[in-house]
């Protein structure tokens, strides 16, 4: 088939690959040419190596709306909503084009509630499906093609749910794979997913704070938990809260979604006043640890994105933490694989912030190391280097990657999240 991709999202950019992978003809429009767009999006390395075959070969190609052949099969719509304008001014563009209808269109965006009966209104003589967007960033490919089932908003139309189930195919091809349903029921189901996801993430941080004070390691209790089958082990682990644009977005939108159905949902707004007050936990360790005193004190941080293997600090806990030190006079040594432009561009050059391109860099003559993000790289460190190296040998592990016993016998003290 043919089709055509519209927006610069990582959601695009997937879908624009694993197409094109399968033997269509993509043709993606963003504002820019895709090679640029590619760059913008910072890709983890294997969806980026895909996207570049794909080019190389041919059947991946940039596009306007003024090149757009008339003989496109699918139409696929994948914008955030800050593109709300842009989204809806593509599709009035499509509009006045000379199409045979109805075409299948399919909404990928993440506006929210009725996101694809605002693009229905302006092609109303195309069938209208819509795919949400279930990926997870710093793992795109491996999260959409593992996925067991696949959720699809659609009419009731044999034609439409066929040829949907035949674009799908090469990564679901069982028919018990399709969960159909209407169009704003997948919507709902959409925002649905986070807002759980997001409940257990803030459970295990409520738990963990109670842990702490009954002397209970919260991570015998998430092993024990996440060993039923009844719960399971995704989500379950305790830290300093959760970010990122999408899955925040979402618990606000639907947070909002049922307030405006007039029905108060105390438990979404719970969650979330559990993870914005999680994102200050390290701080008010690191601030009991010195006796309400951190003025003068040089405190490094590992990790700045809101989640391991994506640049992305789209609310992620490192702003809060910046925030709370700096307010104390301390200066601030920051590393980060790959989020250290954006730490940049956001806060730009001050005395208080040094980015560090290495690591251990970032430790040394440091009172504190933080660690905030989980990378790979963190996992393993050289104890010895930075016990050396610190000023103090002091290890908060925002995210409880470590051994609080083996690191205390290398000489430091430790503090995690609801570790015993």
């Amino acid at each position: 088939m043919k089709i055509a991709i519209f927006g610069a999202t990582l959601h695009a950019a997937l879908m624009a690959g694993v197409w094109a992978e399968t033997g269509h003809q993509v043709l993606w429009w963003t504002e820019f040419d895709i090679s640029i767009s590619i760059d913008a999006l910072n890709l983890d390395q294997a969806l980026f190596t895909l996207l570049q075959q794909q080019q190389q070969q041919g059947r991946l190609t940039s596009t306007t709306l003024d090149t757009l052949p008339l003989d496109i099969d699918v139409y696929f719509f994948a914008f955030n909503p800050s593109r709300v304008a842009q989204a809806l001014d593509v599709a009035t563009q499509l509009s006045l084009k000379p199409l045979i209808h109805p075409k299948l269109m399919i909404n990928g965006s993440t506006f929210g509630l009725h996101g694809t009966a605002q693009f229905a209104q302006i092609l109303s003589q195309d069938f209208w499906v819509y795919l949400p967007d279930m990926i997870q960033e710093g793992h795109p490919l491996g999260s959409f093609t593992q996925a067991k089932q696949v959720v699809i908003g659609a009419q009731d139309n044999s034609a439409v749910r066929c040829q949907v189930r035949e674009l799908l195919r090469p990564f679901f091809p069982l028919q018990h794979q399709y969960l159909f349903m209407p169009i704003l029921d997948a919507e709902f189901t959409k925002l649905s997913i986070s807002g759980m996801l997001a409940t257990r993430v803030s459970y295990m941080n409520d738990l963990a704070q109670v842990a702490e004070k009954l002397h209970v390691d919260i991570e015998n209790v998430r092993l024990g938990m996440g060993a039923d089958s009844r719960i399971g082990a995704i989500y379950l682990h305790p830290g300093v809260g959760f970010g990122g644009e999408n899955f925040s977005r979402d618990v606000i939108t639907l947070s909002k979604t049922l307030s405006n159905t007039g029905i108060s949902s105390q438990l979404l707004q719970q969650v979330w006043e559990i993870n914005e007050q999680q994102k200050e936990i390290l701080f008010r360790k690191l601030w009991n640890y010195y006796c309400c005193d951190l003025s003068g004190k040089t405190i490094a941080i590992w990790g700045a994105s809101f989640k391991a293997n994506t640049s992305s600090i789209v609310n992620s806990p490192v702003h809060t933490m910046l925030q709370a030190l700096w307010a104390q006079g301390v200066i601030v040594k920051l590393h980060d694989p790959q989020a250290l432009e954006q730490i940049e561009a956001q806060y730009g050059s001050r005395h208080d912030l040094i980015l560090c391109q290495e690591s251990y860099e970032a430790a040394r003559d440091a009172h504190a190391l933080c660690l905030i993000t989980a990378w790979q790289s963190y996992y393993s460190p050289d104890y010895q280097r930075l016990k050396q190296q610190m000023a103090h040998p002091f290890i908060l592990d925002g995210r409880n990657i470590y051994d609080p016993a083996y690191v205390k016998a290398q000489g430091f003290a430790y503090e995690g999240v609801g570790r015993a």
